[in-house]
C-alpha cells in the first residue's frame, strides 16, 4: 500500500499510523507525494515529505512532479493531475493508495455537491473504499489528526491555499461551515457526513437494480444493442429508467451526462412529441423512431 502524503496534518498522521500498523499486520507500506509545482518551494517541501517517509520506515518513497493544466479551474486541474499521478503509482506498484480525507473533508464535499446541483451521487460524498483508493480516516475529525501530529512531534505543513478565499473549499471551511455550526447549534459536519453515508447506500442499491434491469432490456455491456424499446423502460421509476438509459448510451462511448442531457433523453421516453435527436458528449446521438430509442455515432466530439 502507498500513503498519499502532502505533508499536511491529515496525511502526515496517516503516514505515521500506517508506518506503525503495517508491519504489525504483515503488510508492506510506502509513501508517494505529489509536487504540483504551483507554489515557491514546492520541490523542497516534497523532498522533506519524502525524507520523513523514510524516517518513518516507509518504503518505497516516491516524489512525483506533475504539470497542472487549466481545465475546470485551478482546484479541479490540480486534483486531476494529482489523481493521474496516484493512479500511475498504484498501477506501477500494484498497490492500494491510502488518502487522508477526514470527516471534515466529507462535509465540505457534500456542501460543494449541493451547491453544484449535480445530482445525488455528488452529495453522497467520498467512499471509504473506491477502487484502489482507501480512506481510513473518513470518520475522524481534522482536529484529531492535528492532535496526533502534535503528540508525535510531527511538524505539519499548512498549505496556504487551504486558507485562500479564492478557493471555494477554503471559504466553505473557514466561513460557511462555522456559520452553519453556529446557526444550527453544532453537529453539522457529522450530520452531513452521516447523510452522505445513508445516501450512498440508497444509490448503490438503485445502481444494482438498474444493472439488473439493464441486462434484461439492453443486453450486456460487452454486446450492446443499438436500440432500446421504449415500452421496456417507460414503466420504470424515473430513478431506475434514467440509470438504464445512461448505462445504455455509455456502451456506445457517450461521456457522463449532465442533468440536462439526462432529462432530454428521458423526455424521448416520457414526453415524446416528435422532438429531434439528442446529441451527447462523446460523439453519440439518440433518436426515437418506431417506438424505440436508437443510438448512432455523430461526427461531433465534445
Amino acid at each position: 500500500m502507498l500513503v498519499a502524503c502532502s505533508g499536511g496534518a491529515d496525511s502526515l498522521a496517516l503516514a505515521a499510523a500506517t508506518a506503525f500498523e503495517a508491519p504489525r499486520a504483515g503488510l508492506c507500506a510506502g509513501l508517494v507525494t505529489v509536487d504540483h509545482g504551483l507554489q515557491d518551494g514546492s520541490a523542497e517541501r516534497a523532498a522533506a515529505v519524502a525524507a520523513l517517509g523514510y524516517e518513518l520506515g516507509l518504503d518505497p518513497v516516491e516524489v512525483i512532479r506533475v504539470d497542472v493544466g487549466r481545465s475546470g479551474g485551478p482546484e479541479a486541474a490540480a486534483r486531476t493531475a494529482r489523481y493521474a499521478a496516484l493512479d500511475a503509482a498504484a498501477t506501477a506498484l500494484d498497490a492500494h493508495v491510502l488518502l487522508g480525507h477526514t470527516l471534515d473533508d466529507q462535509a465540505e464535499t457534500v456542501l460543494l455537491g449541493l451547491g453544484r446541483g449535480s445530482g445525488p451521487r455528488s452529495i453522497a460524498g467520498m467512499a471509504a473504499a473506491d477502487g484502489c483508493y482507501l480512506r481510513p480516516f473518513l470518520r475522524l475529525r481534522r482536529a484529531t489528526t492535528a492532535a496526533a501530529c502534535s503528540a508525535l512531534g510531527l511538524e505539519a505543513w499548512d498549505d496556504p491555499h487551504n486558507a485562500d478565499p479564492a478557493f471555494r473549499r477554503a471559504r466553505l471551511r473557514h466561513e460557511v461551515l462555522p456559520l452553519l455550526e453556529d446557526v444550527l447549534q453544532g453537529g453539522v459536519a457529522e450530520a452531513l457526513a452521516r447523510t452522505a453515508d445513508l445516501l450512498r447506500d440508497d444509490l448503490d442499491a438503485l445502481d444494482t437494480l438498474a444493472d439488473q434491469q439493464a441486462s434484461a432490456v439492453a443486453g450486456q455491456p460487452s454486446t450492446p444493442v443499438d436500440h432500446l424499446e421504449v415500452a421496456s423502460v417507460a414503466g420504470l421509476p424515473r430513478a431506475l429508467r434514467t440509470r438504464v438509459v445512461r448505462g445504455w448510451v455509455a456502451t456506445f462511448g457517450a461521456a457522463p451526462l449532465s442533468a440536462e442531457r439526462t432529462a432530454a433523453l428521458d423526455a424521448l421516453i416520457t414526453g415524446w412529441h416528435g422532438q429531434g435527436p439528442i446529441e451527447l458528449p462523446g460523439g453519440v446521438a439518440v433518436r426515437r423512431a418506431s417506438g424505440r430509442l436508437e443510438a448512432y455515432p455523430t461526427t461531433s466530439r465534445e
